[in-house]
């Protein structure tokens, strides 16, 4: 495997090149999900029959919560991978690990709110407001969850290996998996809860 050090590590092998293009094809298909999840949304935002409106569960306190914790994270695991860049491993380790907390304390928020949602009558199957609300938070909530996981795994791995191109590499990617949920929840913050607390 021939490695070029003008490059960063998670760049400097070729194999290394493609699984990141291929990284950003499949976050192609991401948003494809979401748009298509957005798009339901939009379209039954008003069919709330008998069920409550966006207007009357939404929340502004829990949400900037949510939007505090996930944005904190964003900047975190920045910090993660320019410290990756600079070969300080701890540094990297402490960022990632601050990262994956952040994450768990929007979980928990998000969790919280579907309690208070169901609680209020907004359950999945109430309307079709509700039903694509729950499905899109849902969605998301459940990429965090799968990201968390595999956040700690790199951890792990990198702890054991330490920084190598192939470590590097999958942390890297992890990372723009990170901030593209990050992306996807300014979209919900403002199409969803902004607009539907007007």
């Amino acid at each position: 495997m021939k490695i070029d050090h003008s490059l960063p590590l998670e760049y400097s092998t070729e194999e290394n090149r493609l699984k990141i293009l291929g990284f950003w094809i499949f976050l192609g298909a991401e948003i494809m999900l979401f748009a298509t999840l957005f798009a339901g949304y939009f379209t039954l935002a008003n069919r709330t029959g008998n069920g409550p409106t966006g207007a009357e569960i939404f929340e502004i306190t829990p949400v900037l919560i949510e939007t505090f914790l996930l944005l904190a994270s964003s900047f975190t695991i920045g910090l993660g991978i320019h410290a990756m860049r600079l070969g300080n491993k701890k540094a990297m380790l402490t960022f990632f690990a601050v990262t994956l907390i952040l994450g768990l304390g929007f979980l928990g928020v998000e969790i919280y709110d579907f309690v208070v949602y169901v609680h209020e009558g907004a359950a999945i199957q109430t309307s079709a407001f509700t039903s694509m609300l729950l499905t899109t938070l849902g969605t998301h909530g459940a990429h965090v969850t799968v990201g968390f996981f595999w956040g700690l795994f790199i951890i792990l791995q990198v702890r054991k290996r330490g920084l190598t191109p192939e470590t590097a590499n999958k942390s890297f990617i992890f990372s723009l998996y990170w901030h593209f949920l990050d992306v996807v929840w300014i979209f919900i913050f403002s199409f969803i809860y902004m607009k539907g607390m007007m």
